[in-house]
């Protein structure tokens, strides 16, 4: 099938399979799932800068769907969502002038290709060492005859949990509370600043950048893990509605393509957000390490490739 926006020939089979693969993961891991989607559009033959921007136009919908799904769960904090919004759009609006510079200086395959590896690769070696410490501590606590506390959907029990109390510790006016997510009191500029940092790589790489802002919400923020998963979803229509908006506008996206990807990934997203309902958090976090080594691979391939094939 000829999509003539972006000048590619792709099979809609195609199109449709990784819809629902990026579905299934964005439902169940809070992910837009650009760490997938992104590397599978590049190495079927589109430009990075349609890349970015389509990603971002077919994230919108699959999240809508998913953050639906997680809302009548209960694991969306609509205030901590809210308060994101600021520096979501500010960070994304960063990120899309930077595609636009590299595209002007006709460096955007090359710069962004290696910059999504990069982060995907420290992700998954963060969350690995993460997971590992997590699990060696109950373990540790078993062995030692204490309960590991039942309240799995309030306190996840990371290992890095002492980072989140040294960023809610820090008092820079205003404080918020967010009793949805059990947090008594954190900085607003920490919400905004974890929100700018998802948002810019949402405009920057694509996606709404959910395998950003996810773990941030967990190990800065100390949102509980299945929260953090739908208020990031919740975010992420957000980021990318804002993202899809302002990469339009400078002719990045090829709204076919998207609307072919969206029929897999309304379904899968339904599929992934019903799931999450019977992992604990630490396990949710386990599961997510391979795919961004997945997304890497992806994109290390295509760029030793030479770029897309034309």
């Amino acid at each position: 099938m000829n999509f003539p926006i972006a000048g590619v020939d792709i099979s809609p089979v195609y199109l449709i399979a990784v819809g629902f693969v990026v579905g299934l993961l964005g439902g169940f891991f809070g992910v837009g799932g650009s760490f997938l989607a992104g590397p599978a559009l590049f190495s079927a033959g589109v430009p990075m800068n349609f890349v970015v921007g389509t990603d971002l136009t077919h994230i919108v919908g699959k999240s809508i769907v998913a953050a639906r799904k997680h809302r009548t769960f209960g694991n969306i904090d609509l205030k901590l969502g809210l308060i994101m919004v600021i520096g979501t759009i500010g960070g994304v609006e960063a990120g899309a002038q930077l595609i636009q510079a590299l595209k002007r200086a006709a460096h955007v395959d090359v710069v962004v290709g290696i910059s999504f590896t990069i982060i995907l690769f420290m992700i998954s070696a963060f969350m690995t060492w993460e997971a590992v410490q997590t699990f060696r501590m109950q373990r540790a606590v078993r062995r030692a005859g204490s309960e590991v506390s039942a309240l799995g959907r309030r306190r996840d029990h990371s290992a890095f949990a002492h980072i989140a109390r040294s960023v809610q510790r820090l008092q820079v006016p205003p404080m918020i509370k967010l009793p949805v997510s059990g947090v008594e009191s954190v900085s607003l500029w920490a919400i905004i600043a974890v929100a700018f940092v998802g948002g810019f790589f949402s405009g920057f790489l694509g996606g709404g950048a959910g395998y950003i802002r996810m773990p941030c919400l967990v190990y800065l923020l100390g949102i509980p893990t299945h929260i953090a998963v739908g208020t990031d979803l919740f975010e992420i229509i957000i980021s990318a509605g804002y993202g899809t908006v302002t990469h339009a506008l400078k002719g990045n996206v090829d709204i076919l393509i998207a609307l072919v990807m969206h029929t897999g990934a309304a379904i899968g997203a339904q599929i992934g957000a019903t799931l999450t309902q019977y992992f604990a958090g630490p396990r949710i976090r386990l599961f997510f390490i391979p795919l961004p080594l997945i997304g890497a691979g992806l994109m290390i391939h295509s760029l030793l490739s030479g770029g897309p094939p034309k």
